[in-house]
């Protein structure tokens, strides 16, 4: 097989990841429209199978590898993170179709809410050939050995274990079993101990949330970042320290307005590079289960090619 060149990349089919179960499926109708607004851009489409995360990741790789110029991934902020591991720090463009539960990282990029209006957004960059530079975080574990990119927040601190408790459980389906896991892990909440190095710099503190955020939101539009931005080349990092259930829960509701982070209880770093450790926590990255602590994060300016 012949490598594949950048001229490749430049006039070859879109490739496109849809995630049917996305949503709760409730845009699964409109994907035969979408693709057809994708195809005004004038190229090929190429609609990849996959049943499963390792799956959808494998298909994007073996697009891209084949020559694909685009990769577009329909679906919430998980079905855009399995995506952005092939496409990071490539010259392939992306575009996001936000027809998930959750997305965050398409709508802090400026794309519309609205999936066949972001179809028609990323066609016609398409055809102009215009794309917009935007920052990336890249993790790497603590052994070295493992890295994930991800775009919007990583969670490492009560939302993650929740995430982890809710994804344990067999029963209830559906929202109500992260809402029992809420409430079974806020009366087991504590502080646990943090070493965070910003640049080298080491902090020790106790804290029940930390969020290292690349884009202000995440969850589905709580702003636990607020300040971020996804073209400084610096990451976000929110933490809130010794906090009781008391006080988390008549937080928490501010998350959504960002104004969580006034509190006194509540203190917020920027900086390019940030290790993080503490016992017993997996972290959650635009909301998929990634790797356990120690991490290091990094700011990787323009690391995503953005169809816009």
């Amino acid at each position: 097989m012949l490598p594949v060149t950048a001229e490749d990349h430049l006039n070859g089919p879109i490739a496109v990841l849809a995630n049917s179960t996305a949503g709760r499926g409730r845009y699964s109708a409109l994907l035969p429209r979408l693709l057809d607004g994708l195809a005004a851009a004038g190229r090929p489409i190429r609609l990849l199978t996959a049943t499963g995360p390792a799956e959808a990741e494998a298909a994007c790789r073996a697009a891209v590898a084949d020559g694909a110029g685009a990769l577009v991934a329909i679906g919430g902020d998980g079905t855009v993170h399995r995506a952005l591991q092939t496409v990071a720090g490539t010259d392939v463009p992306f575009g996001p179709i936000p027809a998930g539960t959750g997305n965050d990282f398409a709508l802090d990029t400026g794309f519309p809410a609205d999936p066949l209006a972001a179809a028609e957004v990323i066609a016609s960059a398409l055809r102009d050939g215009r794309s917009r530079a935007v920052d990336l975080a890249r993790m790497t574990g603590g052994d070295g050995s493992s890295e994930r990119w991800y775009g919007a927040v990583l969670a490492a601190g009560f939302d993650a274990i929740v995430n982890e408790r809710a994804n344990r459980m067999r029963w209830p389906r559906g929202p109500r079993r992260y809402d029992l896991a809420i409430l079974v892990e806020l009366a087991r909440l504590r502080p646990r101990r943090y070493t965070l190095r910003l640049d080298g710099v080491p902090h020790e503190l106790d804290a029940v949330l930390v969020a290292v955020g690349n884009c202000p939101t995440y969850g589905g539009g709580m702003r636990i970042c607020p300040d971020a931005d996804p073209t400084d080349g610096l990451l976000d990092v929110v933490v809130a320290g010794r906090v009781n259930r008391r006080t988390l829960i008549r937080v928490k509701p501010r998350i959504y307005q960002g104004t969580h982070v006034s509190h006194p209880l509540v203190r917020s770093f920027r900086a390019r590079t940030v290790e993080l450790s503490a016992e017993g926590i997996t972290t959650y990255a635009d909301g998929e289960r990634s790797l356990g602590l120690p991490v290091t994060i990094s700011a990787v300016p323009g690391a995503l090619r953005l169809l816009r």
